[in-house]
């Protein structure tokens, strides 16, 4: 995996101002500034109900938001411009508002990686997999986070279309150890990089779902894992599941990424989630039982 595995093997993941360990298993909560996302439909595109989502998924035990201006998905244009108009101010008033919170934004654009940090964004999470080559050197020059994706080389906001791999598997390990050294050599420290398989994203169901198999390989890399699996189609097509009824089927995926050594989740549905990342982190002895007082009394 390149000279770099050493730097980032049993170290802690510091973004922001929070240290994660290797047993901590983080939320990165997903808020949408946008009008016509997939999930949430707009709930929050204006930004007084975005902070109130903010407070929400706070309270509810997420560690992380990710603030995103653009539908990943195909949809109307959004320029650099309104993409910055979106998500800027945002930013700067969610710092203001949450001082130690890490604040994380959705972009593949360098030009709005500039402006999100420095309004205070501590992560940028390029989803499609350094679309734009420069987004790596902003993450170097600002010092924050930056999380690299398997996107199957798509342009953003391109649905796959009869994808194919000769190995899935090894394309997605390839990709992301490429990009996690990449941003290494270009400046970003080594304890702040993670990697995202990238599911749905260049990638059918089958696809989608050799991404989940392949995490404790991913996860021997020595790179945090980062599962960004809620309520996505891969999921909805395994279970028969509407959008509106696939959160059974996320939870169990995350339960048993979370088990295989994932780190961050990103969710929509917080506090289930808080929860089952508890329940995996009680089972596998990291945390200890709320309270244990059957058979006591």
């Amino acid at each position: 995996m390149g000279d770099d595995l050493s730097e980032v093997t049993g170290r802690g993941l510091r973004w922001g101002s929070r240290t994660f360990g290797p047993h901590d298993m983080a939320i990165m909560a997903i808020v949408n500034r946008t009008p016509d996302s997939f999930y949430d439909r707009g709930a929050t595109f204006d930004a007084q109900p975005a902070m109130q989502r903010v407070h929400e998924v706070v309270a509810a035990g997420a560690e992380i938001v990710d603030i995103g201006g653009v539908k990943a998905g195909p949809g109307a244009t959004v320029s650099t411009a309104d993409e910055i108009d979106r998500v800027v101010n945002f930013v700067g008033a969610v710092r203001a508002e949450f001082p130690d919170l890490v604040i994380s934004v959705d972009t593949w654009r360098a030009e709005v990686g500039r402006e999100v940090c420095a309004a205070g964004a501590d992560v940028l999470n390029d989803a499609w997999g350094g679309f734009d080559p420069d987004l790596a050197g902003v993450a170097a020059q600002f010092d924050v986070g930056l999380v690299c994706t398997h996107s199957g080389g798509l342009r953003p906001r391109t649905r796959p279309h009869r994808v194919h791999y000769d190995d899935v598997e090894q394309d997605i390990m390839t990709t992301v150890s490429r990009l996690a050294n990449e941003a290494v050599s270009v400046g970003v420290a080594s304890n702040r990089v993670v990697i995202d398989p990238g599911h749905d994203f260049g990638k059918n169901t089958w696809h989608s779902l050799a991404a989940t198999r392949l995490v404790p390989r991913l996860v021997e890399t020595g790179w945090p894992v980062l599962m960004s699996l809620s309520n996505k189609d891969f999921i909805g097509e395994s279970v028969g599941a509407g959008l509106e009824d696939r959160l059974t089927g996320t939870l169990a995926a995350t339960a048993l990424t979370a088990a295989w050594g994932a780190r961050i989740f990103r969710a929509h549905n917080v506090p289930e989630t808080r929860q089952t990342l508890d329940m995996v982190s009680v089972i596998l002895g990291y945390r200890p039982p709320e309270r244990a007082v059957r058979g006591l009394a």
